[in-house]
């Protein structure tokens, strides 16, 4: 939704910036900057208005699949609690297995598509990342149930069991999924190490004026090490007077020198992996 609003939003700003004032006079320079700026915070909030009514939108149809699957599972958990369970009873249970199962690779799905529009946006939506994460929480919860429910009826009956190995594996898609989002990836050392394994590379300015290094866009992804941006608070560089290369927000974290080198704290995950999975740490020799 947002990339069809975002163009015609452009076009209406870069318009009314380009208006006159109506004496015919030309607006002070100051004047012109405000108005630029009013203009750009205007276009920020429309996009992020867009990005929030698309995500509440997946959220919602996720909500409502997590809600009927637990319908679902009451309904099964009741019915196989009867004694005198007939054989059309079985059958309506291995039916409703299959569309729990439907129901969980609907929103491991739209889990996935979720992610990429918050990716794709490049804006940090703090509500939305809690959103999310909540999300996630419920979708474990309702998986712990259904996990729960599945060795209940595999007493009953081992057909049933069968059913809900099905279930599991969307389980693991979404789980690997969880991973694949809370991957991410570093690498620190001197200029000469990095350059030597691709990971920077030398740019030079105006008849060689102005050398300066920068990422290269085809780095060695098999040079950084991997870690869970859940857990890993803290990263132990081995250097001193240390400049990141990746871009991320300077309030989301803090360094410190110690005896042996620099300690990296990351304060806020969300914000600091959120515009780069990657983080490189150059140190100075």
């Amino acid at each position: 939704m947002h990339k069809i609003i975002l163009p015609v939003l452009i076009g209406i700003v870069l318009f009314s910036c380009q208006q006159k004032p109506e004496d015919g006079g030309e607006a002070a320079p100051e004047n012109k900057e405000k108005d630029n700026r009013i203009a750009q915070l205007e276009l920020e909030s429309a996009m992020k208005d867009s990005v929030i009514n698309e995500s509440l939108a997946f959220f919602n149809e996720i909500k409502a699949n997590l809600e009927a699957i637990g319908i679902r599972r009451d309904e099964i958990r009741e019915l196989s609690d009867n004694p005198e369970l007939q054989a059309e009873d079985k059958q309506w249970i291995l039916e409703e297995i299959r569309r729990i199962n439907y129901l969980r690779e609907d929103n491991a799905r739209l889990v996935k598509r979720l992610n990429a529009e918050l990716d794709k946006s490049n804006l940090q939506i703090k509500e939305l990342e809690i959103m999310v994460e909540s999300l996630m929480k419920d979708i474990q919860w309702k998986d712990e149930q259904i996990a729960a429910l599945q060795k209940e009826l595999d007493r009953l009956d081992h057909q049933y069991s069968v059913l809900f190995d099905a279930y599991q594996e969307q389980a693991v898609v979404v789980d690997r999924l969880r991973d694949e989002l809370n991957t991410v990836y570093y690498a620190y050392g001197t200029s000469e190490e990095l350059l030597v394994n691709n990971i920077i590379s030398k740019k030079n300015g105006f008849i060689g004026i102005g050398r300066r290094l920068e990422m290269r866009q085809d780095f060695d992804a098999g040079y950084f090490t991997k870690a869970d941006a859940t857990k890993q608070n803290a990263i132990n560089i081995r250097g001193k007077d240390v400049r990141l290369m990746t871009e991320h927000p300077t309030d989301s974290y803090t360094l410190t020198e110690n005896a042996t080198g620099t300690i990296l704290t990351i304060k806020d995950a969300a914000k600091f992996w959120k515009i780069s999975k990657y983080l490189v740490v150059l140190v100075d020799a």
